[in-house]
């Protein structure tokens, strides 16, 4: 219960900062008529893959326990959808976990990341601009234990890395970019290219 409540109060920090500073400014910047048109961010979702699995199962119950300690929710174990060979994979087998963050939880998930976890990366000049041309962001981490649940889950022994989805309700790249800078997001700087 306790763990609830700290996560749904870390999450009303950036909802709040959304609401009452985030959204006006978008709209004013983006030119919209209707404060419903702003962009927001819809769900998160974390995503592992665990090739290790295919020889020990304990290996996909260590990750779900540390995914869990990060995302806060349990997450659903992912099935490969077609049989590989070579990798010794087959069809329907558990090979990695995914979880989905909505509402408290995401912007929890969210002020976390942007403003304690990746500040933790070593030589950290920032996070890539480039967006998947429908408003969604897909940012790779080389290391989960930059996320401080992580080192208390016991994920320092093995070091893996994790997908992070960001969807937001927009379609346009632009718009789905200031609203990630806005809310804090740490791009890298554009630097102009001498020819």
């Amino acid at each position: 219960m306790a763990k609830a409540q700290a996560t749904t109060e870390g999450g009303n920090r950036l909802k709040v900062f959304y609401n009452t500073t985030v959204r006006p400014n978008l709209q004013e910047t983006l030119g919209l008529k209707n404060i419903m048109q702003v962009p927001k961010v819809s769900k998160v979702v974390i995503n592992v893959g665990v090739k290790e699995a295919v020889g020990d199962s304990k290996e996909l119950q260590f990750v779900t326990k540390v995914v869990e300690a990060i995302a806060g929710q349990l997450p659903i174990k992912t099935a490969a959808r077609k049989s590989i060979a070579g990798f010794k994979i087959r069809e329907g087998m558990q090979i990695g976990v995914c979880v989905t963050l909505r509402g408290a939880r995401m912007y929890a998930f969210l002020d976390k990341l942007i403003n304690l976890s990746l500040p933790k990366v070593r030589d950290f000049q920032g996070v890539p601009q480039k967006l998947d041309r429908q408003g969604n962001y897909n940012l790779g981490i080389k290391e989960w234990n930059i996320f401080p649940e992580a080192e208390a889950a016991g994920a320092s022994e093995k070091i893996r890395g994790l997908n992070v989805t960001i969807c937001t309700t927009t379609q346009s790249d632009e718009q789905a970019y200031a609203l990630l800078k806005e809310l804090g997001m740490p791009f890298v700087k554009q630097t102009s290219k001498v020819r």
